[in-house]
């Protein structure tokens, strides 16, 4: 089963219906496959094929999904870059990847260091022509011809990039079978969702967030609502306009939403479900949400890009379980283990491995991409390495007690405390550097960063987060640099996080400043 045949059979079924929405633009299924088909022969044109990779730097918009599912029908691999990322983060990813072609929008001049380290790659620009660059319209405009037919082993559909202990994010190799499985069969089973209901997305469609609204809508054949950006008032005049009935979130947007629902929660009223996921979701924040919105149905799950999802909890379970992050998903096999890998007793603590069949099958992914080293570290027997540290109770329900060693979870996004040490390291003022989270009223989690300074050199606060600006996406950036005489330690030189865990958590809370710890 592959998404752009599933698509083309909405279209067959319910040609007529609406299946996206971005602002001004109302697309029916038949009108999208067609599109896609255009879309589809141009990159033929310029040599795209199964098995080739297709950067999509992209923010939200019509564009996207086209690309999306044009590239499949060619059999070609799509990675998804959101533009909150940098051009030095780009330029990882494209390094890493090899893409046959790159889109991008507007002049291109951000990412210019990145278009010219990639010379034979096809330039596709979108919104603005650039010299040498094809234009994206020129793409739509491209007489449809026969796509060649697809090997059934052709079934790589995306490489997700997902930052690691080591600062260089790899790409997980997400499959078709994955994506159709989850997004289709299993959501529509937990969820209770259909061709019947509208999908809201506020988040970037090249994030795995977005991305799976986008697998829900089109494979399900419901009506996809898109918008370009997030704002929290134009979000529930969305919902109210469109009678959006399921939306995805994280809690960093519940929160925000807050406010405008209050105001008038009747703009809402055709809200049914909504699923969160990300940083967990507090329990006064459930129950305020849930006074103003009695008829939604709340469902919060765990999940990983590399595993899909593992967990849920559904909306009876949403108070008397508050701590946990649900029972596995039927079908998902866990285990938790100490490090000899044997499995622990009930209620003690070791690490979640997760395993659902054969890895690219069913909703695991196949591997990393261009790393059987660190593919084979992490799946073993097919269970695949989480890094997260869980136990479980005598329901099945499970906890986790604490997430990836070096790992941030701020308004959804996970931000792996190595990759921003290296950003910091790199300052010449910088001796040394240590990176938590630290908690944020808003965002779940902030940035919070440690500095040991050279001798002789005084950075301050500011100096620190203008270094790592251009080298990291503003979200990684830290909100809160500590300058310190020394980073504390073991007598192994480890630095002891869980000591600057509390001292970051002590110094935000009581917003403690001096001459030598910078907020």
């Amino acid at each position: 089963m592959r998404l752009e045949n599933i698509l083309r059979a909405q279209a067959v079924r319910h040609p007529d219906k609406i299946a996206l929405i971005c602002e001004n633009e109302r697309i029916a299924y038949k009108d999208i496959d067609r599109r896609i088909a255009h879309v589809a022969s141009g990159l033929k044109e310029q040599g795209l094929g199964a098995g080739d990779r297709i950067v999509l730097f992209l923010s939200n918009g019509v564009e996207i999904v086209e690309l999306f599912y044009a590239a499949f029908a060619l059999g070609a691999i799509v990675v998804p870059v959101t533009t909150r990322l940098t051009a030095r983060e780009l330029q990882h990813i494209c390094a890493d990847s090899q893409p046959f072609a790159i889109v991008f929008e507007g002049s291109g001049d951000a990412i210019r260091d990145v278009l010219d380290d990639n010379p034979d790659a096809v330039w596709i620009s979108v919104g603005t022509r650039v010299e040498g660059a094809i234009a994206y319209n020129d793409l739509r405009k491209s007489e449809i011809t026969a796509l060649p037919p697809l090997s059934i082993e052709s079934d790589d559909a995306v490489i997700m990039y997902t930052s690691g202990t080591t600062g260089k994010p790899k790409g997980a190799i997400i499959t078709h079978a994955n994506i159709v499985t989850q997004h289709c069969f299993i959501n529509a089973v937990e969820w209770r969702i259909s061709s019947d209901d509208r999908y809201l997305v506020t988040t970037p469609l090249a994030h795995r967030t977005g991305f799976a609204r986008l697998a829900n809508s089109m494979t399900l054949g419901g009506t996809l609502v898109v918008m370009k950006k997030f704002e929290p008032e134009l979000a529930v005049e969305t919902i109210a306009r469109e009678g959006i009935t399921v939306a995805g979130m994280v809690p960093t947007v519940c929160r925000m939403l807050l406010p405008e629902i209050k105001a008038d929660s009747s703009k809402c009223a055709s809200l049914r479900r909504i699923v969160v996921t990300g940083e967990a979701f507090p329990v006064e924040l459930k129950r305020q949400f849930l006074s103003l919105l009695p008829d939604v149905r709340l469902v919060s799950f765990f999940a990983m890009t590399e595993v899909g999802g593992v967990t849920s909890l559904s909306h009876e379970e949403q108070f008397d379980h508050a701590a946990s992050i649900g029972r596995p998903t039927p079908g998902v096999e866990v285990r938790i283990v100490d490090e000899t890998g044997a499995s622990v007793k009930t209620g003690e603590p070791g690490e979640l491995l997760v395993r659902v069949g054969e890895p690219g099958r069913y909703s695991v992914m196949r591997g990393y991409y261009n790393r059987p080293q660190e593919t084979t570290e992490a799946i073993e027997n097919g269970w695949i390495r989480t890094g997260d540290v869980a136990k479980a109770d005598e329901d099945g329900y499970l906890y986790i007690v604490d997430r990836k060693k070096d790992m941030v979870l701020s308004g959804g996004f996970n931000i792996y405390t190595k990759e921003v040490e290296q950003a910091l390291i790199s300052n010449p003022d910088v001796a040394d550097a240590a990176v938590v989270g630290v908690h944020d009223p808003i965002y779940g989690e902030a940035v919070a960063a440690f500095i040991e300074s050279l001798p002789g050199r005084a950075p301050t606060s500011q100096s620190i987060i203008d270094h790592v600006r251009n080298l990291v996406a503003g979200y990684k950036k830290p909100k809160y640099v500590f300058i310190v005489d020394e980073l504390p330690r073991n007598s192994l030189g480890k630095v002891l996080k869980r000591e600057l865990r509390e001292r970051a958590g002590q110094m935000v809370g009581n917003e403690v400043t001096s001459s030598k710890i910078v907020a």
